[in-house]
């Protein structure tokens, strides 16, 4: 039973940590929480369908079908939270105001809310099939305690996952979109590397060095603060070159875009025919 309560906790950990995220950086925005639940429900449902499909999935392109969805799906999150965060840079202070002299939810920033609804869908998609094709294996196997190691899995890292939401909202507005920004680059970034992982395991990319270096000795990425560390920035402990190409180039993307929309605009100011300016002078 250790076994399954430590999965379930480990894949229910990396969903809920993202979700908690999302959460946080949409703070403030008008059914916020019906896009989270929407999008939880949406990853729950799918994750049973690619669980009934694993098998044919799993032999698509060869045998490598596994590792191309799961790459297809980290990668489409990351599409979705860059442009969340290149949208918020430009209206995270209008937003951040808003939020200070208004006492209830804004209208604003509903439209970004649909991209991270689907983020939350994919987070829990992808976790969400890994643990029904385990607690089917296992069940299949006569496995006994799987619905105790499940809820327990379940209960411990929701808990987890609410902590950092809840640790997020302590952040003075001033600062809040500017943290949770820069907490989805960096998330992006270890999505990115994550599916550079995958393409690697598929041959569809080349290593550029199968092993940079090993630091599972001082952190190894099986343990708590390194499965942590792996969702919230893409730590490995034994990393390829391809994913720190893959991590560094999706961070500086995000950084030159967000940069970008947040540069000072001028405005112009309209020219007054020389009737008006006759007006003025008078």
């Amino acid at each position: 039973m250790l076994g399954i309560t430590l999965l379930v906790f480990r894949e229910v950990l990396e969903a809920a940590l993202i979700v908690s995220i999302v959460a946080a950086a949409t703070r403030g925005v008008l059914r916020r929480g019906g896009y989270i639940s929407a999008g939880i429900a949406l990853g729950i449902s799918g994750a049973i369908l690619v669980a009934l499909f694993a098998g044919r999935i799993a032999t698509l392109a060869s045998g490598l079908g596994q590792e191309l969805f799961n790459a297809s799906v980290l990668l489409a999150a990351v599409v979705m939270i860059g442009w969340h965060v290149v949208w918020m840079s430009s209206h995270g202070r209008e937003l951040a105001k808003q939020m200070q002299t208004v006492g209830h939810s804004v209208q604003a920033g509903s439209s970004s809310m649909a991209l991270l609804f689907g983020v939350v869908a994919l987070a829990v998609l992808r976790e969400g099939s890994e643990v029904v094709l385990f607690l089917y294996g296992l069940m299949a196997g006569g496995a006994n305690n799987v619905w105790l190691g499940l809820g327990l899995g379940l209960a411990g890292g929701a808990a987890v996952g609410m902590l950092m939401y809840f640790g997020l909202l302590r952040i003075p507005m001033r600062h809040f979109f500017a943290v949770t920004n820069w907490m989805l680059v960096i998330l992006a970034g270890g999505l990115a590397a994550t599916a550079a992982g995958y393409l690697l395991q598929a041959d569809w990319l080349p290593a550029f060095g199968n092993q940079l270096w090993n630091s599972s000795a001082l952190l190894s990425e099986r343990s708590l603060s390194g499965q942590t560390l792996h969702i919230l920035v893409g730590y490995t402990d034994r990393p390829a070159g391809v994913q720190l190409l893959a991590w560094g180039f999706t961070v500086m993307v995000l950084v030159v875009g967000m940069r970008w929309m947040s540069r000072p605009r001028l405005l112009a100011v309209p020219a007054t025919s020389s009737a008006e300016g006759a007006v003025l002078q008078d």
